[in-house]
């Protein structure tokens, strides 16, 4: 990683689900303007349902947009529809569908890159997106769901930040999910991990699916800092 993007720092928030987690999205507002953050990106799932209307979503978006800082990234979820894309542009968040950008600091690059939904839709191009990164310079990949972990290890991604699990959102004591809806080691339903050289997180979400309820599995908003050496311990 360039020695510029030490301490480069990245709000993730996945699954807002907008229109039916009012409250935790006004709580994600009131959190904003205390945290500090480069960029923010966003993994997936911003309407409540997989059909229907849309615009509550949307709207529910507009008014955590006013609120965030930078240069904000995108990709769609399982939940969304490409129909949704032209709005959230105008709004400026930046989607990434099967394609790349890049991050600049100081002349020193890495590349930033998103797919479409590889869980329901089917729509990833890891091959796509990625066709326009050089294999030596750093890259991280922006997808809805974690399943995708080995194509993007085997693709040369240095970091997968996804979300989609929620965790399980219905858990056991000590935040064991009942169900994960994913097809991946369970390890990988939340938190950090490691596949091969490459680090993964998956987010377990700010918002809930079906139900605004959560148990034994706290909504998040997670801050990634990129650091060239690890802190002494």
């Amino acid at each position: 990683m360039p020695s510029h993007f030490d301490g480069f720092t990245i709000l993730q928030l996945s699954d807002l689900h907008a229109d039916l987690s009012e409250g935790a999205m006004r709580r994600l507002i009131e959190l904003l303007p205390t945290i500090s953050y480069d960029i923010c990106v966003l993994t997936g799932d911003y309407r409540a349902k997989t059909f229907g209307p849309y615009q509550a979503a949307l709207d529910g978006l507009a008014r955590l947009r006013a609120h965030l800082d930078g240069p904000v990234y995108g990709v769609l979820g399982n939940h969304d529809t490409v129909r949704m894309v032209p709005r959230m542009e105008e709004l400026g968040i930046r989607m990434l569908l099967n394609e790349a950008d890049v991050l600049d600091q100081s002349g020193a690059q890495i590349h930033l890159v998103g797919i479409d939904d590889a869980h329901y839709y089917r729509v990833d191009n890891i091959e796509k997106a990625a066709a326009d990164v050089p294999a030596a310079e750093f890259s991280i990949l922006l997808s809805h769901t974690p399943e995708i972990y080995r194509q993007a290890a085997h693709a040369g991604f240095n970091v997968l930040l996804a979300g989609h699990t929620h965790g399980g959102q219905l858990c056991l004591p000590g935040a064991i999910p009942i169900i994960l809806d994913s097809v991946l080691p369970r390890h990988m339903g939340a938190g950090a991990w490691r596949y091969h050289g490459m680090i993964g997180y998956t987010s377990v979400g700010v918002g809930s699916c079906i139900l605004p309820v959560r148990l034994n599995c706290f909504p998040e908003i997670t801050l990634h800092r990129l650091l060239r050496e690890r802190p002494p311990i």
